[in-house]
């Protein structure tokens, strides 16, 4: 990868991109009120479960085929799997979230990268609510218009991911910014792991059930901190 390459999808990797992930906990909020998440081993159990069993051939899997119609400037591949992954969420919360993020990574980066219009093609099948939008999907799909692998971009995506969770956890329950890093960085060889080893060419599968559970409860907690 090029050095303007990397920069241009540094920018929606970074946690300063406007997505609004910082209002989200995926489920995690609800685990910790229910007692399944009470320490930091517990925490990095319940997203290392998540990472394998329901993300890697899920949005990591949604992630390289979008990354293939952004290089390409074919969107029809990604608008497939965005319907798939669409159908795959069980939780209502969950997939506003993830189409919430979405729309906005596919709106800035319609609007600043014009020299793909790839990208102005899919926001506006997002925009007209021909596709759902999901965030793996606009993620996937823009880094590979920037010129990112599909490994890359797949580790990219999953690490963003395990950082959202870090800093969830860290409002959440008592895990400071130092015991954060240490779990971040034992997670690094499961993402470097999923990116590599999941098949493109694969059918998508999630099994996560805990977590599925947890993310659907999270609609009647009597209080909330996070939108999902």
């Amino acid at each position: 990868m090029n050095t303007p390459s990397l920069l241009e999808g540094l920018r929606f990797v970074d946690t300063f991109f406007p997505s609004g992930g910082y209002a989200f906990s995926s489920g995690l909020e609800a685990a910790v009120q229910g007692g399944a998440v009470k320490n930091s081993d517990q925490f990095a159990r319940y997203i290392e479960d998540l990472l394998r069993g329901g993300m890697s051939r899920r949005e990591a899997l949604a992630t390289k085929i979008a990354n293939a119609a952004g290089s390409t400037g074919k969107a029809s591949a990604a608008l497939e799997i965005d319907r798939r992954l669409d159908a795959t969420k069980l939780s209502r919360e969950s997939r506003m979230a993830s189409r919430q993020m979405g729309r906005q990574v596919i709106r800035v980066a319609a609007d600043q990268i014009r020299a793909k219009p790839v990208l102005s093609e899919y926001r506006d099948e997002v925009e007209s609510d021909r596709a759902p939008g999901h965030l793996a999907v606009t993620f996937g799909l823009t880094l590979g218009a920037c010129g990112w692998s599909p490994e890359d971009t797949a580790a990219a995506f999953l690490y963003q991911t395990a950082v959202g969770f870090v800093s969830a956890a860290m409002r959440l329950s008592p895990i400071g910014q130092h015991e954060g890093q240490r779990i971040l960085g034992e997670w690094l060889p499961i993402i470097e792991r999923i990116s590599r080893e999941v098949d493109s060419d694969a059918g998508m599968s999630s099994w996560s059930p805990i977590q599925d559970i947890y993310s659907m409860r999270h609609g009647s907690l009597e209080w909330r901190l996070f939108r999902s």
